[in-house]
């Protein structure tokens, strides 16, 4: 098998740990070495000089559609035909992977979109990222993003939304989401985080998600929700949801939960954070509040071991697609959160999220050779994530699909060398 050996740089692990000049030697799709020593006499060397080896991040959030989403006041899959917002995915798709997103993790898309694109990446017929599919949002009638419906009704089914009734028809759309490749269910359970309605009340009984959470564990699918006040996040931990989603109204008893149930938290602070300056009245006072809550308890769920995730709604109005990276330094900047947790967050979290912790989301011999080489030190200065312009190189299952580094002179003397 041919041989890739990246010298002379910072190597970053997924806990943001830091081991200077070492030697990452890939081998197939595999990391066959990581530590000092010159590198195989027949490896195709990279210098990695100035610049730091880190894994391949995972955006936890991820609208593959997504554009302008809430310009229009369409509702989510109606802006375009399932051709077009297939194309736009595949495009958001790149820019996720030249923004060192190797892997993203659908939160809801319209169209069996998410399904399409992962065949097509696999097939070899476009590049883009590892994808855990997801489904459409799964709610009751007249929950808050049906309602949008109603200037529609002659349109028929709902593109981006399941609406279910009563436990057996939450079982059967659970089961239908499925069929139609998700692997990942999204559950409409709340109002709050951005969405109007009103607060504190759920969009489904607690017999609904409990069928719905059954029925996706039952064929081994994770399942995930947006939720945003206390009961309704108690209840849902207590009935076994995998990932909260906004999680606004979190406190300590909802962390000590989560911890004890190994539960996963997407906190998408970035979105209201750039959405504010356009909202006005008593919505934007409580997005404000629930915002400013989350990020001032997010080091205390970080201390407590909350596994928490990167990802948010980028393709929204104030949020654009490719910005995927920012959101990291937005957290270090503003929930006081350390770089090398953040940086945990977009590795080692996604990865367990995805099933794949001990593949993806380290730099370890026998992983899964998902790498990036970043342009300086992040754990120094984060802010270098989110700037495209800095990942000068991904790397996936071994394959280099983004190069930046074909100028850079080799600084080692083997045998036989030949730069990337």
């Amino acid at each position: 098998m041919p041989l890739i050996a990246i010298v002379n740089a910072t190597v970053i692990d997924g806990a943001g740990k830091r081991t200077q000049g070492a030697t990452v030697v890939v081998e197939g799709e595999r990391i066959l070495r990581v530590g000092p020593g010159a590198p195989p006499a027949d490896a195709r060397v990279i210098d990695g000089t100035g610049c730091s080896v880190m894994p391949g991040m995972f955006s936890s959030h991820y609208h593959a559609s997504y554009r302008m989403v809430g310009q229009a006041g369409l509702p989510i899959g109606m802006e375009g035909s399932p051709g077009l917002l297939t194309l736009r995915g595949a495009h958001n798709m790149g820019l996720a992977l030249d923004g060192g997103f190797t892997s993203v993790i659908s939160a809801g898309v319209p169209h069996a979109v998410d399904a399409s694109l992962k065949q097509a990446i696999e097939e070899g017929i476009m590049r883009g990222p590892r994808i855990m599919v997801g489904s459409r949002d799964v709610s009751t009638t007249g929950h808050s993003q049906d309602t949008y419906m109603r200037w529609h009704w002659q349109a028929g089914e709902h593109p981006g939304a399941l609406v279910c009734d009563g436990p057996e028809a939450f079982r059967k759309g659970v089961r239908t989401e499925i069929k139609r490749g998700a692997e990942i269910i999204k559950i409409f359970a709340s109002v709050g985080h951005s969405v109007r309605g009103k607060y504190g009340l759920m969009e489904l009984s607690r017999e609904e998600l409990k069928a719905a959470i059954d029925a996706a564990h039952e064929r081994g699918v994770k399942v995930r929700t947006h939720i945003a006040n206390k009961p309704a996040i108690r209840m849902a931990l207590e009935l076994g949801m995998d990932v909260i989603d906004h999680g606004d109204g979190l406190d300590d008893e909802l962390i000590a939960m989560m911890v004890e149930r190994g539960a996963f938290l997407v906190p998408s602070c970035f979105h209201p954070y750039r959405a504010l300056p356009i909202r006005s009245g008593p919505h934007a006072e409580i997005m404000k509040q629930d915002m400013e809550a989350m990020l001032a308890i997010l080091p205390k769920a970080q201390a407590a071991g909350v596994k928490i995730l990167v990802g948010d709604d980028f393709g929204t109005l104030t949020l654009e697609h490719g910005e995927y990276g920012k959101e990291l330094g937005f957290y270090v900047e503003h929930a006081g959160v350390s770089p090398s947790d953040v940086i945990s967050w977009a590795t080692r979290n996604g990865a367990d999220l995805m099933g794949m912790a001990g593949e993806l989301g380290d730099v370890r011999p026998g992983m899964l050779a998902d790498l990036l080489i970043v342009k300086g030190d992040p754990v120094a200065d984060i802010t270098l994530l989110g700037d495209p312009g800095n990942i000068l190189l991904v790397m996936k299952n071994g394959q280099v699909e983004k190069n930046l580094m074909a100028e850079r002179p080799v600084r080692v003397t083997p045998q036989q060398l030949v730069d990337a």
